[in-house]
């Protein structure tokens, strides 16, 4: 061949190679992203739009996923947060760069604290400018600010490792102690273009995200041997108890053994508040007195006076059962006697095939000092729960709200606030699993409307979210996107005119209100009708049950602006003694 026909047949082969690329299929960031996570399962996100991920929420949209897009990204990482409480699955939420991701922050790190699984996905700038300081759009290395505060964090550069950086984060969330994971994907990654399928082939469905982990045998034999010869042996059920799903294999436990329990306040209705064995009326009681406890998912932490001090009787007067994933766990405040590390649903099952049915009796006195305190406990509540005065207190108001649950076992109840949330945990019985969701371990205000929200679209039931009226101000805006998504959520403001109370006075005399008031007589109902929901204003219990019972049954985005004695409440509610007080006079 001569060198002209050779030269000839080289540029042919370039041109038909150059056809080739430009027929050959091709897909980018944003495709594969959304192509990981649809093929993990995720069907929801929630965030809010923005630079550079405003074309992700669009396309993952028109890929059939819902996107559900608030008004502030603390209130969408509650949302994902409490989703992955509910479902198992890590709950995504997906935010702008550097303010729109450290709005997001404070949602993963209470996710974390509370071990839910969660995904916080974050449009970021471009590595090379942010490296050298050189002043990009809202420039923040935020990998290095979010690894302190989750339990994984990865940033992605190239297209074709998409799909095992999704992997990584689902199975980070929810493996071992679920908790939040970060997800950094810089600007110009959304944009990078790959061969179809070469991203195809790049994407990781995670197999066995969270395997079982199963107890020791020893570890088993060493607990019976306590709880079997215990006087006054409890069980403490905590939210971990509830996130399980191990509900038959707990209500066997209790059942069988005759071991009274105490729900923490989102594992109520793992049994029924109104179960014999409940000692939840009996709590002071319960803690003080008991000699062997177990802990199924609980921390002795400062929600359980960390396992000692006056709350749990003379030192040294109990013995501790603990059964956490987390093995650092153990001895964190207290000895742990017989450490339990394991999943909860395989400890539990352990537990039960260990004692085949054969458990001893709890003495009788025991049981019977727990029935008394407790039916003596409810007596004395029940005047204050019946009292339908205006303006109302919070006993009345969440008497009647009581009665709604009671009638309405399938409903969510959200609750925060202060005085609204610690009466609200001992007042309202809850009935059925993972329907009570509240502050939670760090006992944060502003988790009510992504709580609520989330509730309402990750399980299709009606949501009742119970709030004071400064925790309803951190989050309050949602109202509109609770409207713009229709969703089957009734609020009810307990509005007494301020923080704690709507009594206090500037002391000196100044035209400012004092720090802890808020505008006189709000009227919170109007901020819904704003947006095409439906408001109330009601002074009394008797209106308030109407006004819920009417909302529920309409599943339409409410809002009750419920009346409340400005002077009820107490300062901090029922954790008043983690306020300090100054004992130091100024000199005039």
């Amino acid at each position: 061949m001569s060198a002209l026909a050779q030269i000839i047949d080289l540029k042919t082969a370039d041109v038909n190679t150059a056809e080739a690329d430009t027929q050959q299929e091709l897909t980018d960031g944003f495709h594969l992203v959304i192509d990981a996570l649809k093929l993990n399962g995720v069907t929801t996100i929630y965030g809010v739009p923005g630079i550079p991920i405003t074309d992700l929420g669009r396309m993952a949209q028109a890929e059939g996923m819902r996107v559900i897009s608030f008004r502030h990204e603390q209130n969408a990482g509650n949302a994902a947060a409490i989703a992955g409480f509910l479902t198992k699955k890590p709950g995504v939420c997906l935010t702008v760069s550097a303010p729109g991701f450290l709005n997001g922050l404070t949602a993963l790190a209470n996710a974390t604290t509370n071990c839910f699984p969660m995904i916080l996905i974050s449009g970021s700038s471009e590595r090379e400018i942010v490296d050298l300081q050189q002043g990009d759009y809202e420039e923040m290395d935020q990998l290095a600010i979010a690894k302190p505060l989750c339990k994984a964090a990865f940033r992605v550069l190239h297209a074709a490792d998409i799909g095992i950086a999704v992997a990584r984060a689902i199975r980070a969330a929810v493996s071992g102690r679920p908790g939040g994971v970060y997800l950094d994907l810089p600007a110009k990654l959304l944009s990078q273009v790959i061969a179809a399928e070469t991203g195809a082939r790049s994407l990781v469905k995670v197999i066995d995200a969270a395997p079982a982990q199963l107890p020791a045998p020893s570890a088993i034999k060493r607990a019976l041997d306590l709880l079997t010869k215990a006087k006054r042996p409890l069980i403490v059920l905590g939210k971990g108890a509830a996130y399980a799903q191990a509900d038959d294999a707990i209500r066997a436990l209790v059942e069988q053994s005759g071991i009274p329990y105490v729900p923490m306040s989102m594992a109520k209705g793992l049994l029924p508040d109104t179960h014999p064995l409940s000692a939840g009326a009996a709590r002071s009681t319960a803690l003080k007195d008991s000699d062997v406890v177990l802990l199924i998912g609980a921390r002795l932490n400062w929600l359980l006076s960390h396992g000692k001090g006056k709350t749990w009787g003379e030192p040294g007067s109990k013995k501790f059962i603990q059964i956490d994933i987390e093995p650092r766990e153990m001895d964190s405040n207290v000895e742990i006697v017989a450490p339990v590390v394991g999943d909860i649903g395989s400890c539990v099952q352990a537990l039960l095939d260990a004692m085949g049915g054969r458990w001893p009796t709890p003495p009788s006195e025991w049981i019977d000092a727990l029935k008394a305190r407790r039916e003596a406990n409810i007596a004395k509540m029940a005047p204050r729960l019946a009292k339908n005065s205006s303006p109302m207190d919070f006993h009345g108001a969440l008497g009647a709200l009581r009665t709604v649950i009671r009638e309405r076992p399938d409903a969510i109840l959200v609750n925060e606030g202060a005085n609204t949330l610690d009466l609200a945990r001992g007042i309202i019985d809850m009935y059925q699993p993972r329907k009570r969701l509240d502050v939670g371990t760090w006992g944060v205000m502003g988790i009510g409307m992504g709580f609520a929200v989330a509730a309402a679209v990750e399980t299709g039931k009606p949501v009742l979210a119970v709030e004071g009226d400064s925790a309803f101000g951190f989050s309050g805006m949602e109202v509109e996107t609770i409207c713009r998504y229709k969703l089957p959520v009734c609020i009810v403001v307990f509005n007494n005119n301020g923080i704690y109370r709507g009594t206090d006075v500037n002391p000196t005399g100044g035209e400012d209100v004092a720090t802890t008031v808020f505008v006189a007589d709000s009227r919170y109902d109007k901020m819904i009708e704003a947006f095409g929901g439906v408001g109330y204003n009601v002074t009394t219990p008797d209106e308030l049950s109407r006004a819920v019972n009417e909302a529920m049954d309409s599943g339409k985005p409410t809002l009750i602006n419920a009346v409340i004695d400005p002077a009820a409440g107490t300062e901090s509610g029922n954790i008043g003694s983690l306020n300090p007080q100054s004992v130091v006079k100024k000199k005039k």
